[in-house]
Parts: C-alpha cells; sequence; structure tokens
C-alpha cells in the first residue's frame, strides 16, 4: 500500500467513531392503546395530552413521538396492538378509557413503564398493590367510578322522585355494579339491569319501557360512550330521564350527567405528571395513583322542559353547567 493512501485510511477510521457520536439520541416512543373509537372527543383528549407533554418540554415531532394504537371497540384485536407497540420499541405506553387496554398492556409487558387512566379502582383490579405505593410497572389516575356512580343514581333519583324503576345500561362487568345496587336497595329503588354487549340499543329500551322504568341509568363503559347520540335519540324518543357518565350526554341533548371535573385535564396531567416524569427517569413505582377531588354536575334545562321535568333549585343552584 502506497504511503498516501494509507495515511487517508487511518484518517478516516479515526474520523469514524467521532461521526457516530456526533448522531442525535433517538427520540423516545410513546405508546397510546385505546379501546374506543377514534372521533371527535378522542381529537379532544389527544390534543389535552399532546399539552401535557409540551408542560414538561416535550414536543412531539421534535423531542418525543406518539404512535397511536385504537382498538375501535374491537377490543379483541387489543393483545396484537401492545405487541405492535412493543415491537416499536417504546419507552411508555398509556392505556385509557376501560381495563382492556389497561389488562393487555399489563399482560405483555412487565417491564416497560404503563401509565393508565380509567374510570375503576386499580387496586381491586390488581394493577397496583395501593395507590401510595403501586409497585411494579403501573402508575395512573383513576375515576374511581365505583364511587361516582351510586351518586348519579341519587342525583338521578332527587330530580325524578317519582321514578320507583331505573333501568340500568351496564356491560355486567363493571365493578361498580354491586354499589349501584346496594345503592338503588338503600333508597328503595327497584334496578332493572340490561347488559348492552352484543344487543342493540332499541332493544333495551323497549325492554325499560315494558317495563315501566321512570328513569335510566348509563354506565361508564366504551360501547355505551361511543353511542351517546343513539342513548340520547332513544331518551327523547321514549321520554325517559336519562342520567350519563360525561358532560357529552347533555351537550347533546341528554337530561344530566356526573363526572370527574375537567376530564380533558386529566388526559393532561397523566401527560405531564406521569408519562413525561417517566421519560425523564422517574419510576412507576414512585409515582402514586390520583383520584379525583372534584366533580361536575350538567344539567340541559331544554330536555328537561321537553320531558315535563321541574329541576330542583337546590340541583340548579349546584350545576357546573346549565345548558338552555
Amino acid at each position: 500500500m502506497k504511503r498516501r493512501e494509507f495515511i487517508a485510511g487511518i484518517g478516516s477510521t479515526a474520523a469514524w467513531p467521532l461521526a457516530a457520536r456526533a448522531q442525535p439520541a433517538p427520540v423516545p416512543i410513546i405508546g397510546v392503546l385505546n379501546g374506543r373509537q377514534h372521533d371527535a372527543f378522542a381529537d379532544r383528549w389527544v390534543a389535552a395530552f399532546q399539552q401535557g407533554l409540551a408542560d414538561a418540554g416535550f414536543i412531539v415531532g421534535k423531542n418525543v413521538s406518539i404512535e397511536f394504537r385504537w382498538a375501535n371497540l374491537q377490543f379483541g384485536q387489543l393483545p396484537s396492538l401492545v405487541s405492535d407497540l412493543i415491537n416499536r420499541h417504546v419507552a411508555v405506553i398509556f392505556a385509557a378509557d376501560s381495563t382492556g387496554p389497561i389488562r393487555a398492556a399489563k399482560a405483555a409487558t412487565a417491564t416497560i413503564p404503563i401509565v393508565f387512566f380509567y374510570g375503576g379502582d386499580p387496586v381491586k383490579d390488581g394493577f397496583v398493590a395501593s395507590l401510595s405505593r403501586p409497585g411494579g410497572n403501573m402508575t395512573g389516575l383513576t375515576g374511581m367510578e365505583s364511587e361516582l356512580v351510586p351518586k348519579r343514581l341519587a342525583l338521578l333519583h332527587e330530580m325524578v322522585p317519582q321514578a320507583a324503576t331505573i333501568g340500568y345500561l351496564t356491560d355486567g362487568r363493571n365493578r361498580a355494579v354491586p354499589a349501584v345496587r346496594e345503592a338503588a336497595r338503600s333508597l328503595g329503588l327497584e334496578l332493572i339491569e340490561f347488559e348492552v354487549e352484543g344487543r342493540v340499543l332499541t332493544r333495551a329500551f323497549a325492554t325499560f319501557v315494558e317495563r315501566q322504568v321512570g328513569a335510566i341509568l348509563v354506565d361508564n363503559i366504551a360501547s355505551l360512550f361511543a353511542t351517546t347520540q343513539v342513548i340520547v335519540r332513544l331518551e327523547q324518543q321514549y321520554k325517559i330521564p336519562t342520567m350519563y357518565p360525561t358532560s357529552r350526554g347533555p351537550q347533546v341533548g341528554g337530561l344530566v350527567s356526573y363526572q370527574s371535573r375537567d376530564v380533558l385535564g386529566i388526559f393532561r396531567q397523566a401527560a405531564s405528571q406521569y408519562v413525561a416524569r417517566i421519560l425523564k427517569g422517574t419510576m412507576p413505582a414512585d409515582l402514586s395513583v390520583q383520584q379525583p377531588t372534584k366533580f361536575e354536575l350538567a344539567i340541559n334545562l331544554k330536555t328537561a322542559k321537553a320531558l315535563g321535568l321541574t329541576i330542583p333549585e337546590t340541583l340548579l343552584a349546584t350545576a357546573d353547567e346549565v345548558i338552555q
């Protein structure tokens, strides 16, 4: 080899590790797993989630990226969706909306951090050891539906005291169901449960009419959330006062809702206080699970008038949102 070629070879070899060290660090990937449909509400919470990341210094497309996986209510697809996220080498998984995505993520990995947000009890559901000390690779926020649903029933009874029989739209698997049954007994109400999974809503309302149901309580489950507008239309058609788990119900013409205040704010909080902190090195086991402390009552007065109801002044005075 000629001396000039030999020196050139040494120079290029020495430069290679310097060039390698100059390469930017890979951008962390957040995997988002959701059982619901990617609809208008999903766009709103995705925007809130991204704002929460920005609050903590993570800008999507700049120093972090997100991979979304939507089951579109096809819950049998969740295991393959989470496997796909894991194959993408995500740094953290955000599983939201119901137990389905969270269970799928938990079953798929014991090492990748998982942040959740749903309405159940994560201790009873086996996701964390305790709220203050989660342990393992999971933590997040909970809406504690087992406490909220009985409150919804009590508010519905206050609005429609003449209704001795209450229809309950559910899927039968919600852990809040026993609490609702107990609340109905304590209020002296008959509870007619209708499990909607695989059965059309028109059949549910026909059953409620046949059983002379005076009001309806809607459970906070993905399949019912996706059909809120259908339930509202049936409420108006059959003139049965209905309590919804989110303000989306009254906003599109339903009677009333009671929920954790500022649900979009919770998604923002999940991003800034959980996902972002984990990306910065905090372990999930060191982040306690948070519960809601503020709640929101929304009432649609136009719908109340159409149903022939007079809303008690005490409820109107405490309502956070009154839709005229």
